[in-house]
């Protein structure tokens, strides 16, 4: 069999393979001018308000015992709290307070039967996953504060049509400079966190990330270019990356990825799907682990912290397995009715005190769990 040369542009090494693992990750791909359509084609703004109104619409309270949906005033009332960020703080609080929406819920009032209620709705469904919409794309047209120029995200990602997840994607070789793709990527996404560039995208964002078709790197919000982190895997297997890697790709997908392509890059696909199996690449696990739903939602959920000297926190992989491994143990119950114990090993700068403030939060956040003490030991060396 005839193998073709590898094409190096970003488009075929790390932005088609990133778009169609998505697709079997559980995304749901949205052409550009689809995803325009669901912002009324206003490119200053940022979440997709079609795609939330239809999620919130399916939205239920319970008052006096009785389920009800949200009135269209209580829906045109979240829209307007968490359609467009208050910047007039910083990126930082705005970030933060967005968070705490898509956390707790926004609270609304409605009368039923004459009577008020005061239900608070949720934004996401932290517990079901498949209760929330999953949706991508990729150019995503975001009109910069100068109100004339426009910045170009490679591959927004939309939870209930809030973009959670901003991608840059790179090709591997740099254009034969020296300077490191990945680089290039982060720095990407720092200067578009900019005041004069699109902060309110980032307002928005919890999982930021710079491929480049070989390998990744992942951050959130505010992160500085020297903390960006590669993930290791401690759950996923080898195989079942390489399942998701080679799976077909539904067909409406594929044909909604390359309709506004060249011809000559769907067919450079399928000559690349042509030479069998497909080797899964560094690119590929950070995709993977970072953003299957499941994942996404819980790392969203229990490995994000606001630092007030620091900043926004997103956990590194050692820190989220760690919390996980800790949440197992203690959930476990031995034959007196007591909790198991046990000890975690931190080497120096792993993040010792950051884990202890996720597993205080994970504790929090857990029903069985939220009634625990902890108790905190200092040992200072005399």
């Amino acid at each position: 069999m005839n193998h073709p040369l590898p094409r190096l542009q970003e488009e075929f090494s790390a932005k088609i393979p990133a778009l169609t693992l998505l697709c079997n990750l559980g995304w749901t791909y949205l052409p550009p001018e689809t995803i325009n359509a669901l912002r009324n084609g206003k490119t200053n703004l940022v979440v997709l308000h079609e795609a939330l109104r239809a999620i919130l619409k399916k939205r239920r309270f319970t008052f006096e015992g009785k389920r009800h949906p949200l009135s269209d005033q209580a829906i045109d009332t979240i829209l307007q709290e968490v359609g467009q960020p208050a910047l007039n703080e910083g990126l930082n609080l705005a970030n933060e307070k967005m968070y705490n929406h898509l956390m707790y819920g926004v609270p609304v009032t409605e009368f039923i039967g004459g009577k008020k209620a005061t239900p608070t709705i949720p934004l996401i469904d932290w517990n079901t996953p498949q209760n929330n919409s999953f949706t991508f794309t990729e150019e995503y047209r975001v009109l910069a504060n100068n109100g004339v120029d426009h910045r170009i995200p490679d591959i927004v990602c939309f939870v209930n049509g809030f973009p959670l997840v901003v991608i840059e994607a790179k090709r591997p070789d740099g254009h034969s400079r020296k300077t490191l793709t990945i680089d290039a990527g982060i720095s990407q996404n720092l200067r578009n966190q900019r005041n004069d560039e699109i902060p309110q995208l980032f307002a928005y964002s919890q999982l930021l990330l710079a491929v480049n078709g070989v390998e990744g790197r992942y951050a959130t919000q505010g992160t500085s270019k020297p903390f960006w982190a590669s993930w290791r895997e401690e759950a996923f297997t080898e195989n079942h990356c390489q399942q998701l890697k080679n799976k077909p790709v539904d067909p409406q997908q594929l044909q909604a990825i390359f309709q506004h392509r060249p011809a000559d890059h769907e067919q450079w696909y399928e000559n690349l799907l042509a030479q069998g199996h497909l080797a899964v690449t560094e690119q590929d696990r950070l995709l993977i682990s970072l953003l299957s739903p499941d994942r996404l939602l819980d790392i969203t959920r229990f490995a994000v912290l606001y630092d007030k000297k620091i900043g926004k926190i997103v956990a590194r992989y050692q820190q989220y397995f760690g919390v996980r491994e800790l949440i197992k143990t203690i959930n476990t119950r031995k034959p007196d009715g007591g909790r198991e114990g046990g000890v975690i090993w931190h080497t120096t700068g792993s993040g010792k005190s950051f884990t202890m403030v996720f597993l205080t939060k994970a504790l929090i956040l857990n029903d069985s769990l939220k009634n625990c003490r902890l108790a905190r030991m200092l040992h200072k060396p005399s």
